[in-house]
């Protein structure tokens, strides 16, 4: 509860600061299109440019923050952002260095980047999660999901969506929906809207016009649609990764990366003022007028939009794309469902129920996070006629985009899948994969000269004996010889048969680690045998206490 009182905090704290620097840098606050559309040509062009350059210079103290950090040895497992922390981290999310990156974010976006400002809303409030979950010293376990309950609270706060917050957070931070998990966060979720509405910003982002319900064989169009955004979302994502490499090849220093993918946007809202910021007004504007718009100017916003953005994000800005993804998702719905209106005028539903669909089958197929993608648009637009083709739409694109390998726009859905791989492997390792091949093998009538040869050569304490079928009889332990060498000249020279014991218990190939550890620990040496099974005792080679040490630790690190 506390945790997604202060995430709400965090967020109206980001709101009013974006307010207050626009006003002082701009002349007046709110909607980025608006002030972009009240200055003259000249100014549209430098404010993201400048910005930039100034977010970029944050964006290098922060490097430098973390560089130093490192060198004082703080924690390696504190994560500078929120997902990480929870996936792969321990909860700590360090406060100096997320501070400056949040301050260069604030930069990016109140210049006029085209980038969300959701994604820094969230890291503060993940922050503070994390900052009062280590005040109050939480174990390991519990801070992470403090952390994931702040995140779904900075959400929630930012979309008015505690159902779709909480789902976001499991679906595509932490991979399942448990109770265990999911429980906490919903409350947290509830607290941080609770907040909201306490300040008079609960309402749903975007408002729809009246339509009718879709239902009977239009949804199979829908359907067709999720078609589309299956794969538009893949060209999206390709996008930004091509614009990341290519502002790399370029390679200047980072406040001049950021400049440069500042006046790409300055550039484009010389003519198109509507590319700054994250889209919300120019969304809302489709959805309440875009049958009069024109398919030839959707076309040529959402191509200026995509370029904008994959500049922003490309430069290495600071920032959410999940919001530019909407803006996508809406124009090409929009686009195709006026293509539909002009095909069947008389039996299709309004081109705005095919861009609200499309904004949730765009987002579905970008994160890889159908179910989160549903209840997100269901609870911003709060219109329950457009679930069932919502949710046609949607499963088709994201089975579309994951047939094609399209990834996710969050970077931590890919480590928590190689995360997840890694622990899967681990935890099917068995002593067969542990096994190495052994030279301390000596038959049953090994006479005392090579026995002792192989002791000197191998710095052994034990000698495997086998059979001629290598059924593993047992060892000749090295203060064997020593006795015998006590002995009397006249004693006949002994064989490995002689001095045989069964001192070592053996380990079979298909033994669990965790019981061959038990082994070793009542061997107390270093090496023991490993043979196929109890039944068919062939002798394998040897097992390495260090080696399965080494692994199980591992295996309790991913765990």
């Amino acid at each position: 509860m506390v945790a997604g009182f202060l995430g709400a905090l965090a967020t109206l704290g980001f709101r009013f600061l974006l307010y207050a620097l626009d006003r002082l840098a701009l002349g007046r606050g709110g909607s980025l299109v608006a002030i972009a559309q009240s200055l003259p040509w000249w100014a549209r062009l430098l404010s993201p440019t400048v910005g930039g350059l100034l977010a970029g210079l944050l964006l290098v103290l922060a490097r430098r923050l973390a560089q130093r950090s490192a060198r004082q040895g703080r924690p390696q497992s504190e994560a500078s952002d929120y997902m990480e922390a929870v996936v792969l981290g321990d909860g700590r999310i360090p406060v100096a260095q997320t501070l400056v990156r949040s301050a260069s974010s604030l930069l990016s976006i109140a210049s006029g980047g085209s980038i969300g400002r959701e994604g820094s809303m969230v890291q503060l409030a993940a922050l503070c999660a994390s900052v009062l979950g280590q005040r109050l010293r939480f174990p390991v376990e519990h801070l992470r999901l403090l952390v994931a309950c702040g995140a779904a609270a900075g959400i929630t706060a930012a979309y008015s969506a505690p159902i779709a917050a909480a789902f976001f957070i499991a679906e595509i931070v932490l991979g399942s929906i448990a109770m265990e998990s999911v429980g906490p966060i919903l409350i947290a979720s509830v607290c941080g809207h609770i907040t909201m509405q306490r300040f008079g910003l609960g309402a749903p982002p975007y408002t729809l016009p009246a339509f009718a319900e879709v239902t009977g064989p239009e949804v199979a169009l829908f359907a067709l649609l999720g078609l589309f955004m299956g794969g538009g979302a893949a060209l999206f994502l390709q996008g930004m990764n091509r614009s990341k490499h290519l502002f790399a090849r370029l390679a200047p220093p980072l406040p001049l990366r950021l400049a440069l993918g500042g006046l790409v946007v300055g550039l484009i809202s010389i003519w198109l003022p509507q590319v700054w910021g994250n889209g919300y007004s120019v969304v809302n504007q489709v959805l309440q007028q875009g049958d009069s718009m024109g398919w030839s100017w959707l076309l040529l916003l959402l191509a200026a939009k995509m370029v904008a953005t994959f500049a922003t994000v490309g430069s290495g800005a600071v920032g959410g794309v999940f919001t530019p993804a909407l803006f996508c998702g809406c124009f090409v719905g929009e686009l195709f469902g006026l293509g539909v209106h002009a095909l069947w005028p008389a039996a299709s539903a309004a081109p705005v129920a095919y861009a609200v669909t499309g904004m949730g089958a765009f987002l579905a197929a970008a994160t890889q996070a159908p179910l989160m993608a549903i209840l997100m648009i269901f609870e911003m637009t709060l219109r329950y006629e457009v679930m069932l083709p919502l949710m046609a739409c949607s499963v088709v694109a994201y089975f579309v985009a994951r047939s094609i390998g399209a990834g996710s726009m969050y970077e931590i859905t890919i480590k928590r899948r190689e995360h997840g791989d890694e622990k899967l492997r681990l935890a099917q390792l068995r002593v067969r994969d542990l096994v190495q091949p052994t030279d301390t093998v000596v038959p049953p009538d090994a006479d005392l000269e090579t026995m002792s040869r192989l002791f000197l050569q191998q710095h052994v304490k034990y000698l495997y004996v086998v059979d001629a079928q290598r059924h593993f009889l047992g060892v000749v332990p090295l203060p064997a010889l020593s006795a015998h060498a006590a002995r009397t000249p006249t004693a006949p020279p002994p064989r490995a048969a002689d001095l045989l014991t069964q001192e070592l218990c053996p380990l079979t190939q298909d033994m669990q680690l965790g019981e061959a550890l038990q082994r070793f620990l009542e061997h107390h040496g270093e090496r023991l045998p490993v043979i196929r099974s109890a039944q068919d005792p062939v002798l394998l080679g040897a097992a390495d206490k260090s080696t399965l040490l080494a692994t199980y630790v591992r295996l309790a690190q991913t765990w």
